[in-house]
């Protein structure tokens, strides 16, 4: 008898730890209550087929010809099906199987997770695949295990250079808690938030401007880290703190020095986040968003006049903390704002980007959830 069951894999917000993790530094984020959903239903033939309510053409591929797919022609696969056929490939890889010891399966994907607002609709795709298939094929690997996975899919199959916070936060997520995850050894720790006690709420504003980490400016950002920790002779720019940037501007031209400078004040900036978290609470964070997304704009530049204008009439409307969150060029900014202020901010803001010229935002609260699991 085929049987049909689901899992799911929720998308993350970053509370703080931009461009961070591919420098082997330090995040923040947590998963949120938007999730994507998969059926998986088991098939005899060795295919998988992949769906998704985002684009009516199915994707047909056979088990055993993954590999001379991934990476070299992950081209002739359609980009969104990369995603969850790059998850399989890279299962069978890291758990070393062989193609012809595990069945075919069709996959059928629909998400509640905004896509291109930086809410990494693409981790919750790995995530729901990788936990499906996991299991389906009895392959016994852990969540960790299973981010890396999706992130192999995604630097391999999808050919974008990102690291791994999406994939953690979305496979390990905890309802009212961050996840404090160190990026060189994976070591995590589950940080309570308290919003919730503190009567604070967490508004999106996703300004609807669509960015591609496949794309120039994600790679070229990350290329200019790599050469400042060449410059500085250590393996990553984990490995530099505040007090080395004063000789990093002697030996780097401008662009490159600042986007070392944004990379080293931002992990500094997620280790205070969660000491203030510990000792005084959410309503003490709001400085360090504040700090953290002057430094993308200014030393990282990866924001945008729509991303700017949200967090600027955010706060001048009260919220306690606003910065934009994700890859940047494009998505969605955040602000922690008191309960009985959300209106109040959400209307201050959709009524700046009115006044600006710009298409109305989209807003809505988000709330740290639970990781991927099967529904």
């Amino acid at each position: 008898m085929t049987t049909t069951q689901t899992w799911s894999a929720p998308g993350r917000v970053n509370l703080i730890g931009e461009h961070t993790d591919y420098n082997d530094g330090f995040v923040l984020p947590f998963a949120i209550q938007h999730r994507t959903h998969v059926e998986l239903t088991p098939r005899e033939d060795g295919i998988l087929r992949v769906a998704s309510t985002f684009d009516e053409d199915a994707v047909e591929v056979a088990i055993a010809d993954l590999d001379d797919l991934f990476p070299e022609r992950r081209d002739e696969v359609a980009e969104w099906a990369r995603y969850p056929l790059g998850v399989a490939w890279a299962l069978l890889r890291a758990s070393e199987t062989r193609p012809d010891a595990v069945a075919g399966a069709d996959l059928r994907f629909t998400s509640e997770v905004p896509v291109g607002a930086g809410l990494s609709s693409s981790a919750a795709i790995e995530g729901a695949a990788a936990t499906a298939l996991n299991e389906t094929w009895g392959l016994g690997l852990d969540d960790v295990a299973l981010a890396r996975v999706g992130r192999t899919a995604e630097n391999d199959a999808v050919g974008a250079p990102t690291g791994i916070m999406d994939q953690m936060a979305s496979m390990l997520g905890r309802a009212d808690a961050a996840i404090f995850l160190d990026c060189r050894s994976l070591d995590t720790k589950v940080v309570d938030l308290g919003f919730a006690a503190a009567g604070l709420e967490l508004l999106v504003m996703d300004t609807g401007v669509k960015h591609s980490h496949a794309t120039g400016g994600y790679g070229e950002r990350r290329a200019a880290c790599e050469r400042g920790a060449a410059i500085m002779g250590v393996p990553a720019l984990r490995d530099l703190s505040v007090d080395d940037l004063p000789r990093a501007a002697e030996l780097m031209d401008d662009v490159t020095f600042r986007r070392v400078r944004h990379v080293v004040t931002e992990n500094q900036r997620v280790i205070d986040t969660v000491r203030v978290l510990h000792d005084d609470g959410p309503t003490a964070i709001g400085d360090l968003l504040v700090a953290s997304h002057a430094s993308m704009r200014d030393d990282f530049e990866i924001s945008v006049p729509e991303l700017d204008t949200a967090v600027e009439a955010a706060l001048e409307a009260g919220a306690v903390g606003a910065r934009m969150t994700g890859g940047g060029f494009g998505g969605a900014a955040i602000a922690l704002v008191a309960h009985d202020r959300l209106q109040q901010v959400a209307d201050a803001v959709t009524a700046a980007f009115a006044a600006s010229g710009f298409g109305a935002p989209t807003l809505f609260t988000v709330v740290p959830s639970a990781g991927a699991g099967r529904d």
